[in-house]
């Protein structure tokens, strides 16, 4: 078996009520030892990625910053690049390039735009990945395939990762995963998200056997380029509580299922401050997962647990 890549952190923030506000949280999280800011892509309270993005990068020095994930729908892949390419040249480097074939059915639903079925989605944004990969490349950038036509488009500015920033690709379902483990540099390990909403059977699909079984369609389509990708999991809920297994037990309720369960879902986090570095260390072991992303409410109350973890 490989050795453990080290743990890195990230937090997925949401808004600020103002610039100045934005800029002393990215260089708060800067100082407390997370590697990246992540932003989603969604139409709701959210501040827009690619402003928000940059405005934290341009505040910082080392963080880097990332999209967690942009909706292909929203962009023609000529254009994202374009703008993904200007992040990383004018943040020196520093972004993660997410990218996603949509789930969320309120964005769609609340903008008109057609939320087709998810294998058309995941066909047209692998279209748009090898338009954005060959647009990272620099040159004459042309293609045409079933979603899109492109012909003859110059590509620049060219990002200043080399060959390209970090690619990250997640889903749940095999489908995605699969496509992300032969495309991507970080593979997120998530729900499964056909259901278009947040709900209780979409968060049973995270746990602990579901997640065994999804790292092992990764594996499968990686072959011998399994051991290059970094894993990644987004923790959701994050309860610093000396409570751990009440905690866990009112949760398993509205679950109908077991507190062991809650305990041991990648995207939770519940107990003490040793607890949890404990539970990351053993997801670690199991999975192979050694980036987290934390939810912003707990970012400044889990420092502890990322200054403990980070690089070891």
């Amino acid at each position: 078996m490989s050795k453990a890549r080290p743990f890195r952190f990230g937090v997925e923030e949401h808004r600020a009520p103002n610039g100045k506000a934005w800029r002393e949280r990215a260089r708060l999280l800067e100082s407390l030892g997370y590697s990246t800011l992540y932003l989603p892509d969604h139409f709701g309270d959210q501040l827009g990625p690619i402003a928000g993005l940059m405005a934290a990068a341009d505040a910082t020095s080392k963080l880097r910053i990332g999209s967690l994930v942009f909706d292909n729908d929203y962009r023609h892949p000529v254009v994202l690049a374009k703008e993904a390419a200007t992040l990383d040249l004018m943040s020196d480097g520093r972004l993660d390039f997410g990218l996603g074939a949509g789930w969320l059915a309120s964005d769609y639903e609340q903008t008109g735009i057609p939320l087709d079925p998810p294998g058309t989605r995941i066909e047209r944004m692998a279209e748009a990945l090898q338009i954005i990969k060959a647009f990272f490349a620099g040159g004459s950038v042309s293609f045409k395939g079933k979603h899109y036509a492109v012909d003859g488009v110059e590509a620049v500015p060219l990002p200043a990762q080399k060959p390209h920033p970090p690619i990250i690709l997640g889903g749940g379902g095999r489908r995605m995963l699969r496509l992300a483990a032969r495309e991507a540099d970080i593979v997120s390990v998530n729900y499964k998200l056909t259901e278009g909403r947040v709900s209780r059977a979409l968060i049973k699909t995270g746990m602990a056997e579901a997640t065994g079984e999804k790292l092992g369609w990764i594996r499968e389509a990686a072959g011998d380029r399994f051991s290059e990708i970094e894993l990644m999991a987004t923790v959701f809920v994050a309860n610093v509580t000396d409570e751990r297994e009440s905690v866990a037990a009112a949760m398993a309720a509205g679950f109908e299922s077991e507190p062991r369960d809650v305990l041991e879902m990648p995207h939770f986090l519940i107990g003490t401050l040793e607890q949890m570095i404990e539970d990351l260390q053993v997801r670690r072991e199991r999975y192979g997962i050694s980036h987290f992303v934390l939810p912003d409410s707990a970012a400044e109350s889990l420092a502890p647990v990322v200054e403990r973890l980070t690089g070891t």
